[in-house]
């Protein structure tokens, strides 16, 4: 009897669980485009993992929606397809999809691309995009035609522009943004429109456009701002540079670093110098760590207190020798002297505790201790230091 209530139980919690849960059909990719094709409908494709928490936000709240359900079906034919699987992995390939959850809507007789959305929305939201796909002006066939027939005409570019990136990365933006900007002068360049236009969709640090507000940023940031300016210099050096540090890409990374530091600003160098340690850190070279923060440290983040610190923890973690404990040490004191903090003093107590230098070490124990105090917080961490040092 017992076994059988838990059975029911278990039963009614899967219930429950479905209900809640939009599960995607797996129709053969092939099969919904031929279905399509005879219903004379365009495609619905979500592309989707079962890891991504966007795609099942998703699942859980636009799509056990009965309205949105019967929207789709009246007007779609629909696939649902998990990227890693065969037919997701092929299409996430075929229209260069990096970002999850993407929804695409293509013409099954061509299947062109008509239209796609990115990230987690909201029931309206969605329900409002979905609309837009069905109507051939707002698609991207015919606006990118718009677009082509008069591509110096900025209103149209923004128009398929701004479509086209709801669905696609930054990177995808790049083709259309160089053929508009390809009809202006350099002397044109600097204007509030084509500041929005490079800042949107400018992705090529190499490009005329990018090398032209490098040369100009006093004119650019008076039509737009310095501290604009700044960011798309930095966004575009990330963007380079990012990638190869995700995948480990040791020897390309070395090659777009170079062209990064031909830039020759400090604010570049610096997060140049960031990604450098990041990538040392996920290779572990930690001779490298060390000879690129001894060399750089005091130049490039010296006022960067939380940067300092987290400098010194990798001292204290993978590095050995007294001298460059040293430095570190000397690096973390400057962090204080920027704001004085509980880690800040805890990581100098425990950095003495590694060269041996007792004394120093209770010093700063102490100080994190009196800290933790005024701000009544835990210091059970503190204590166990202070307990190891009293006892040598």
């Amino acid at each position: 009897m017992r076994f059988l209530s838990i059975f029911i139980l278990f039963l009614s919690l899967q219930t429950v669980k479905s209900q809640n849960q939009f599960v995607p059909d797996d129709t053969p990719y092939k099969t919904a485009l031929e279905t399509a094709k005879l219903q004379n409908k365009p495609l619905f494709v979500m592309l989707y993992a079962d890891w991504c928490p966007h795609c099942n936000q998703m699942k859980k709240e636009v799509f056990t929606d009965p309205n949105v359900m019967a929207f789709l079906k009246e007007n779609y034919v629909c696939a649902w397809k998990n990227i890693e699987k065969e037919e997701g992995i092929a299409l996430k390939d075929k229209y260069n999809t990096k970002s999850l959850p993407t929804f695409l809507f293509i013409d099954p007789n061509t299947e062109t691309l008509l239209y796609a959305l990115k990230g987690e929305m909201k029931t309206p939201e969605f329900m409002t995009e979905v609309k837009y796909a069905l109507n051939s002006k707002m698609q991207l066939p015919y606006l990118e035609k718009e677009f082509l027939a008069d591509p110096s005409n900025s209103t149209k570019f923004f128009t398929y522009l701004n479509t086209l990136k709801k669905g696609k990365d930054r990177t995808d933006l790049s083709i259309p943004t160089h053929i508009y900007l390809n009809t202006q002068s350099d002397e044109q360049l600097v204007s509030e429109t084509n500041w929005r236009i490079i800042a949107n969709g400018v992705t090529d640090i190499k490009s005329r456009e990018f090398q032209y507000v490098l040369k100009h940023q006093k004119e650019f940031a008076a039509v737009a701002s310095q501290n604009r300016v700044d960011r798309k210099i930095e966004s575009i050096v990330s963007e380079l540079l990012r990638p190869y540090v995700d995948n480990l890409d040791t020897i390309n990374y070395y090659k777009q670093r170079e062209v990064a530091k031909s830039i020759k600003l400090q604010k570049t160098d610096s997060l140049v110098f960031k990604f450098d340690l990041t990538l040392a850190e996920r290779t572990e070279k930690w001779q490298f760590y060390k000879k690129v923060t001894l060399e750089d440290t005091q130049k490039l983040v010296w006022n960067d207190a939380s940067f300092l610190k987290e400098i010194g923890q990798t001292y204290l973690k993978h590095i050995s020798d007294a001298e460059s404990l040293k430095k570190s040490i000397f690096w973390v004191k400057h962090s204080l002297e920027l704001n004085d903090s509980y880690d800040g003093n805890l990581l100098l107590a425990r950095l003495y505790n590694k060269i041996k230098d007792k004394k120093l070490a209770l010093q700063y124990a102490k100080d994190a201790k009196e800290i933790c105090a005024e701000m009544t917080w835990s210091t059970k961490e503190v204590d166990i230091l202070l307990a190891e040092l009293n006892t040598k």
